[in-house]
């Protein structure tokens, strides 16, 4: 019988280290969940603080600017501490400022905690997952992305249902308690699973590179939180800076001796197209679950315990397909895999059009299920092809630059949402559904620019990681 011990020790053998990988989604979902659950907790907030539930919106743009500034810096961070000393320092303050925000007295305060908590996970989310992928060989990468993908997948979907249940029960600030136990364990299991052999280098931060980084996706995160509420002005003036801040990013770090981050990285064809096309695809599934929210309990006027649940259809078509996820993209390929996935998922958000308060409730969660299916198959798919062709060299660079880009398709997933909403209002009036189940029409465009990325890529494009599979066909065809 295989013990719990043997499970979770240290694996001191080379290549992929599944205890290693469990720690890291654990973490990350922790990170994940926290970054999106607050938004159903919103009117028991206002209610214990003596506020209008509106005002606890600034929680959730604190955390996600603390999480937008930190990240670029994660690199040097970690090259300059290492990866299992910065990771289980995160994860500790994680835990500890859990707490805080637990037994925040006002809103202020909970900001405050918020923020460092924000810091915490942004240090958790890319260096989690550098210590994952730096430990394995390219043919065990779909393996290991199989893991550090379910997280970004599952909280979206679960964040709601749990919050509103956690604050009709036993409270808002369990929200942040349940993290204390958890991350008090996923600490003592990461003591065992970490590797102790780190390497650190001591060059020195290009402070220029960082700053105009960070400017540009604070600059596009703040934008991007503004569009529900209708500044134009300031939205179009902060996307702007961020256009015109990361040029000069892209123009100091190549001209640094030791930049922020390798920017050349982006000439990697299947880093790329799984950087910029998987940032599109992130946005639009983020957004999803959001609009599928909308549509219940705006839309069909739904009580938000209904809508929740219903929700967590997409959630079991996550937990269905992942474990033939990767056997999938062995067997068809990356650029099929994409292809159809990519297809499959804009035609099921476009099929929400059709969806009226007179579908029987079976066929809506047959919809959310193939709609989780997809998702998972497609977004494993994008996560892996970022690193299937990066070399050791570039590790860093291409870890650090993706966690940047999916930390601003986080935030515009959730704006688009809204702004999708905004326009189908501003077509049909705010009465009804129909105004809801247009943004799901909206929204499927966006699938668009990803398919036509997945069309061009070639056929063989990220075959280092599937070597295994065709080398164990091939021995099966043999004898």
């Amino acid at each position: 019988m295989v013990t719990l011990r043997a499970v979770f020790r240290r694996q001191t053998s080379p290549g992929f280290s599944r205890p290693l990988a469990l720690l890291v989604a654990g973490a990350l979902f922790m990170e994940n969940l926290d970054g999106t659950i607050l938004q159903t907790a919103a009117p028991s907030i206002a209610a214990d603080f003596g506020i209008t539930p509106s005002s606890v919106g600034v929680t959730m743009v604190t955390y996600l600017l603390a999480v937008a500034v930190v990240v670029p810096a994660s690199g040097w961070i970690a090259d300059r501490l290492g990866t299992r000393r910065v990771f289980l320092w995160a994860l500790a303050g994680f835990t500890v400022t859990s707490l805080l925000c637990a037994l925040a007295p006002n809103l202020l305060w909970l900001c405050i905690f918020r923020t460092l908590q924000g810091i915490c996970g942004a240090l958790m989310i890319p260096i989690g997952r550098l210590a994952v992928l730096r430990a394995i060989r390219p043919t065990d990468l779909l393996a290991a992305m199989a893991y550090l993908t379910w997280p970004s997948l599952v909280a979206p979907v679960v964040a709601p249902f749990l919050g509103g249940l956690l604050s009709d029960t036993v409270g808002w600030r369990w929200i942040f308690g349940v993290n204390i136990p958890i991350g008090i364990i996923l600490a003592i299991i990461g003591l065992r699973v970490i590797p102790k052999v780190d390497t650190t280098t001591r060059t020195p931060l290009d402070w220029r590179g960082f700053a105009l980084v960070a400017g540009a996706v604070v600059c596009v995160t703040g934008g991007v939180e503004l569009m529900a509420g209708g500044r134009w002005p300031i939205v179009v003036a902060l996307l702007i800076a961020s256009v015109l801040m990361t040029w000069a990013a892209v123009r100091v770090m190549r001209s640094m001796e030791h930049p922020l981050f390798d920017v050349d990285v982006m000439r990697i064809r299947t880093f790329r197209s799984g950087s910029i096309g998987g940032s599109v695809y992130r946005m639009v599934i983020t957004a999803a679950p959001f609009l599928f929210a909308l549509l219940l309990q705006s839309g069909f006027g739904w009580s938000a315990a209904t809508a929740g649940a219903i929700i967590t259809a997409v959630f079991v078509g996550n937990l269905v397909i992942k474990p033939v996820t990767t056997p999938i993209i062995r067997a068809l390929g990356f650029r099929r895999t994409l292809i159809l996935s990519t297809f499959a998922g804009a035609l099921l958000l476009a099929a929400f059009v059709a969806v009226t308060p007179d579908v029987p409730v079976v066929v809506i969660v047959v919809l959310l299920v193939l709609s989780g299916v997809f998702r998972s198959i497609g977004f494993s798919a994008y996560n892996t092809l970022q690193f299937a062709d990066v070399g050791e060299r570039d590790l860093v660079a291409a870890n650090t630059l993706s966690s940047t880009l999916q930390q601003v398709a986080t935030a515009l997933g959730i704006a688009v949402a809204a702004l999708a909403v905004r326009i189908g209002v501003g077509i049909v009036g705010p009465d009804g559904d129909l105004a809801y189940r247009l943004a799901f029409g909206l929204v499927a465009a966006l699938m668009l620019i990803p398919l036509i990325g997945a069309l061009r890529l070639p056929s063989d494009a990220g075959a280092t990681a599937t070597v295994r599979y065709r080398a164990a066909a091939e021995s099966s065809d043999a004898t």
